[in-house]
């Protein structure tokens, strides 16, 4: 059922759209190198196949997984040769691009950069990521989407018309059936199509002679929903990222949705929970200083429980810092100190701070008045703890942290008084 042509194509209108600059320039053959990248099963393969069928140059192909350095230079000095010798121009489509490594990529770039060969690479993973730079920036990139419920169920209905497909066998489909194939396809054409078939050749016929595709069958043949998630694709990073966003910005039931979508896909459970202890430091901070500590029970309970239990802890540490008061003063401030720290003039510890707890400190005069903090009324003296007035944590009014700024405004008025008056005794 793989599409011969536009017409037939399914999806991805905001590139293949009447007048979209793709579409364009297949129907006149003026194709550049191009990537296209997306999720499993959204047309790539067949996209470059449609190339293949409207281009008059010579049409190559090679598999990231199959072929070998070896492969890619007998293509590439036949395409020189056919190129010198009668013009013709070659198109290498290499399905599964990632899968080459460094090297073998490199090998290609010559022949793209002097136009011996025009690229179509297909892969699932960021090119930006997983393809060498100079093959991106001489490629326009075309990202692939997901295809929609109802593209899916115009390529069921398809399918069981058509006689390449399965037009040849009696079927008679429910429509919820159909919707629920479409529904756990997830997106992807290929395993529709794959569940359509199964259910179809596994199912036997009535005493009407057709194969009743029910419900409950349906549901046998996709079975569990595979989720789209690579470990180390775009899907995982984008997830875990919608995941921290959606705590960060206080929506308990987006957290609940993405962190089930992790879970589901068979997420390392350490890894949801560092990211939630970074968000409780980092985001909700001193406006509840709480966040921090029950995300790192909860990370000590998901190391010694376990899957699937595990997911009641980590759904508590989620939760609470989704619901918790928001504040990133300490990033902030810590983010502002290392940067004085690198770029400005280095302080010198003042003397009266300096260690005295060794022999030689008295007569360098290390401690020397240096004031202890609870011999004051308050447990508070004030005196100069950093040689300079700097200001690098601005408490919020958020939760706990309103408290904290009412004692940090007060000690710091007196505080700068006293360094204030150190600088105009010693500047």
């Amino acid at each position: 059922m793989r599409p011969r042509n536009l017409e037939e194509y399914v999806g991805q209108t905001h590139i293949l759209a009447k007048g979209q600059l793709l579409r364009r320039a297949i129907e006149a053959d003026r194709i550049q190198s191009l990537i296209f990248y997306g999720p499993p099963g959204t047309g790539k393969t067949s996209l470059a196949q449609i190339i293949a069928n409207h281009t008059k140059s010579k049409f190559e192909k090679l598999s990231g997984v199959e072929s070998n350095v070896a492969d890619m230079r007998r293509v590439l000095s036949s395409a020189a040769n056919r190129l010198e010798n009668v013009g013709q121009p070659t198109i290498l489509f290499v399905d599964e691009i990632h899968r080459f490594n460094k090297s073998q990529q490199d090998v290609l770039l010559p022949d793209v950069e002097s136009g011996v060969i025009k690229l179509i690479g297909a892969t699932t993973h960021n090119p930006f990521f997983f393809v060498n730079s100079p093959l991106v920036s001489r490629s326009q990139i075309f990202e692939l989407q997901s295809l929609t419920q109802e593209d899916l169920m115009g390529l069921l209905r398809r399918a069981m018309q058509e006689e390449r497909g399965l037009g040849h066998v009696k079927i008679k489909a429910d429509e919820e059936a159909l919707q629920h194939l479409a529904k756990m396809a997830d997106g992807d054409a290929r395993k529709c199509l794959n569940s359509l078939e199964i259910a179809a050749l596994t199912t036997a016929p009535e005493g009407d002679g057709y194969i009743h595709l029910t419900l409950p069958v349906a549901e046998q043949c996709i079975q569990k929903k595979a989720i789209v998630y690579d470990g180390d694709g775009d899907a995982h990073y984008d997830t875990v990222s919608a995941f921290i966003k959606s705590m960060r910005g206080s929506d308990a039931d987006a957290t609940l949705y993405w962190l089930a979508k992790m879970i589901h896909a068979g997420e390392d459970p350490r890894f949801i929970t560092r990211r939630i202890i970074i968000c409780a430091a980092e985001d909700v901070g001193l406006a509840d200083p709480m966040a921090l500590v029950l995300s790192q029970a909860a990370h000590q309970a998901a190391e010694f429980i376990g899957w699937p239990e595990a997911r009641i802890p980590i759904a508590e540490a989620a939760i609470y810092i989704a619901t918790a008061n928001k504040s990133n003063s300490a990033y902030v401030a810590i983010d502002a100190a290392l940067e004085d720290v690198r770029s400005g003039r280095t302080l010198p510890v003042p003397n009266h701070l300096r260690d005295k707890h060794y022999a030689g400190a008295k007569r360098l005069g290390h401690g020397d008045n240096y004031s202890y903090a609870h011999d004051h009324p308050d447990h508070f003296v004030a005196q100069d703890y950093l040689g300079a007035v700097k200001h690098y944590y601005e408490p919020t009014d958020q939760g706990v942290e309103k408290k904290i700024k009412d004692r940090v405004e007060k000690w710091r008025t007196a505080l700068d008084k006293t360094k204030q008056g150190a600088s105009a005794k010693d500047p």
